[in-house]
């Protein structure tokens, strides 16, 4: 007899594969979800909450647990810790779950999943854990790089390096805004309807919703787990970020341009530029990885955008189909550590080590190299990522710019909505941040000419 759909045990199976295949949790929890269609909607809230809740909370839930565990946490099998994690965050975290029920499904979940040895275990720390934690020594705010560790849930290298580039002030606030949940933000396909209506459409169906502050098509949704995005039709929007859809407005696509979006999957941005474009432009769309492309295409169609040829490329290698000089405007949405985005992909802090930065950095130079000579005379290159270290920023178009001298930077101060002066930085770039801008993801984008 197949087992009853149980939202602990999806989240639990989302905390393994992170753990053992390095799976991202969304795509992890989307394959368990749609693997139980008729899962009440809010078994699936729940699911989510725990698999993105234990992510974030790590830290903090393994401060608290290493106080009631008898051996260090290293010494734990894997899955029994993540067993631990996932009661924690339901004593810690959760407010409307009974602690008994937390604990004595914690224990029921260890059976079901083959862990039947470590029950008693499991049930000792917990209710340990409930009876005791009003004593836990959680650091202070005064005690900066404690407090971001073992409060506010961020790696030691990640902590230490935000106090020293932001300040103490900054840096927890920067940090705790990255353990919020992301608010659910869509960009309206413009190709079909307008923002107004699309909003008239939410509040009709009782939806709360509401304009976003800077990008024009952007609507964010109240209550993520009470409203489904998928009950709205799929081609009138796309799941997007507000300071992620500023990046095609910084392009500026006019119809009837060549257009390469150098990094394109999943494909938000490259519909973005067809949709401003009125679907006029010739967009070249380039991803490393196969079935990253079809998503491109899939998400194309679902949009109504046309004009798009998407294709596989590695572009640490010459594109040589593709025309020197041939293309009016150039986006590279670069790979990057994405500690801007950790609201959306906690499990990052954990995956990201220190050298990934300048790995990364020295790869988005690669690629800007093999995309330069692509660029008419009098053309538009934006270069975008969803982090904010130095190296991945302004290091890295620094050194751009000093190998290729016919490019100069544009002061976005010139070119952006006055609207938007709070997000444009000294240096003329845009820079968001969750912690200051409404909420939005961390991004950092510049726009150059080709002169």
């Amino acid at each position: 007899m197949s087992q009853q759909p149980d939202p602990r045990r999806i989240a639990y199976y989302v905390l393994r594969k992170v753990q053992e295949a390095d799976a991202y949790a969304d795509l992890a929890l989307d394959a368990e979800l749609n693997a139980e269609p008729h899962l009440d909607p809010r078994d699936r809230a729940l699911a989510t909450e725990l698999s993105y809740g234990v992510c974030r909370y790590r830290g903090r839930l393994d401060f608290a647990l290493a106080h009631f565990c008898a051996q260090a946490l290293a010494k734990i099998e894997p899955g029994v810790l993540d067993l631990l994690r996932l009661g924690a965050y339901q004593l810690l975290i959760l407010d409307r779950i009974p602690p008994r029920a937390a604990v004595h499904t914690t224990v029921e979940l260890a059976k079901k999943v083959g862990l039947l040895r470590a029950a008693g275990f499991i049930n000792g720390v917990l209710r340990n854990l409930e009876r005791r934690k009003a004593e836990i020594p959680w650091p202070a705010p005064e005690q900066p790089l404690d407090y971001l560790t073992h409060y506010l849930s961020l790696p030691g290298w990640l902590a230490k390096r935000w106090l020293d580039e932001l300040g103490a002030d900054q840096a927890l606030q920067l940090a705790a805004a990255q353990l919020e949940p992301a608010p659910l933000t869509l960009r309206v396909n413009t190709l079909v309807t307008d923002r107004d209506s699309f909003l008239d459409q939410l509040h009709a169906a009782d939806h709360p919703a509401t304009a976003t502050s800077y990008a024009p098509e952007g609507v964010t949704l109240s209550g993520r787990a009470a409203i489904s995005a998928a009950a709205l039709p799929s081609g009138t929007f796309q799941v997007q970020d507000e300071a992620s859809m500023l990046i095609a407005h910084l392009l500026a696509p006019q119809a009837g341009e060549r257009i390469l979006d150098a990094c394109a999957a999943p494909g938000g941005k490259t519909t973005h530029i067809a949709a401003l474009a009125d679907n006029q432009a010739q967009i070249t769309a380039l991803d490393l990885h196969p079935h990253r492309v079809k998503m491109i295409k899939e998400g194309a169609r679902r949009l109504g955008c046309s004009g798009i040829d998407a294709r596989v490329w590695d572009l640490t290698h010459p594109p040589t189909f593709l025309p020197q000089a041939g293309f009016d405007r150039v986006l590279v949405d670069a790979p990057c550590s994405a500690l801007g985005v950790l609201r959306r992909n906690p499990e990052g802090r954990w995956r990201r080590q220190p050298d990934d930065i300048p790995r990364l950095a020295e790869l988005q130079r690669m690629i800007l190299a093999q995309v330069a000579p692509l660029l008419r005379p009098g053309g538009t290159l934006v270069y975008s990522v969803c982090t904010q270290t130095a190296e991945e920023t302004e290091e890295t178009v620094a050194l751009f710019l000093a190998m290729y001298p016919e490019f100069s930077r544009v002061d976005l101060h010139s070119t952006v909505p006055a609207g938007w002066s709070a997000l444009i930085d000294a240096c003329g770039a845009l820079r968001t941040c969750p912690q200051r801008h409404g909420g939005m993801d961390g991004f950092y984008a510049v726009r150059l000419r080709r002169n």
